[in-house]
């Protein structure tokens, strides 16, 4: 019976992600395209803030966030674990404005892609890992020079809850070349919102926000081992 009732929640929830999917990109794609890219933000992430709400209206997902004084008022790279499709949604409007480091072939989905690249993210190919890791570099640095934080997902792609998998150190390396700080982010959407499969399951989605990291002096590997064992200890 909860099976059932999950799946037509997950029906509506899907109903109003696809058909407010269209009429965003619209938008983002025709007046949105003459907007200055802060502004940009503002608008094209309206998206994002009615998914998250639609999500707990017809899924029953609530979300509780501690750690939020820990923010700086200034750009940091943000390292996130990946369990989901949730908190790609969330963390960029969240910490908005963000550019986030993601797959190119992202940019290729009909309007979707087409309206993410008009936020600037920083595109990579995971097969050309030297020029991914130069581009995450160049791209980076240039993004925080404009007040813009990155968001990263050490782990690469997306892993099950009851999975683990070591921790890149692309995210620590852009910090510490950029003089930037990291700011670490635990989530456990992956439990309410499967990576890969249809179902929502209701419940509270609990968002920790770590202190920012000083990245002066450190090595990338020390670094990012001690963001991975932050993650996995909250």
């Amino acid at each position: 019976m909860l099976k059932i009732i999950s799946f037509i929640r997950t029906c509506i929830f899907y109903l109003g992600f696809f058909s407010s999917l269209i009429v965003c990109t619209f938008f983002c794609l025709t007046i949105g395209l003459f907007l200055p890219l802060h502004k940009r933000y503002k608008y094209f992430l309206f998206w994002n803030k009615f998914i998250i709400a639609w999500l707990t209206l017809s899924c029953g997902v609530k979300i509780s966030i501690s750690g939020q004084e820990n923010i700086p008022n200034h750009p940091v790279v943000i390292l996130s674990n990946h369990q989901s499709p949730w908190e790609t949604i969330f963390l960029y409007q969240f910490f908005s404005p963000v550019s986030a480091i993601l797959k190119k072939e992202l940019l290729n989905i009909p309007l979707f892609g087409w309206s993410l690249a008009l936020l600037k993210p920083i595109a990579i190919d995971r097969k050309r890992k030297l020029t991914a890791r130069q581009a995450i570099l160049e791209q980076g640095k240039s993004r925080l020079e404009q007040n813009i934080s990155i968001l990263i997902f050490p782990e690469g792609t997306r892993v099950n809850v009851d999975q683990n998998k070591k921790y890149q150190s692309g995210g620590a390396v852009l910090a510490i070349e950029a003089g930037a700080k990291v700011l670490p982010v635990s989530h456990n959407a992956g439990y309410f919102w499967p990576s890969g499969k249809f179902l929502k399951y209701p419940g509270t989605i609990k968002v920790n926000i770590g202190k920012p990291i000083e990245t002066a002096g450190r090595s990338a590997r020390e670094l990012t081992e001690q963001v991975e064992s932050w993650i996995k200890q909250n």
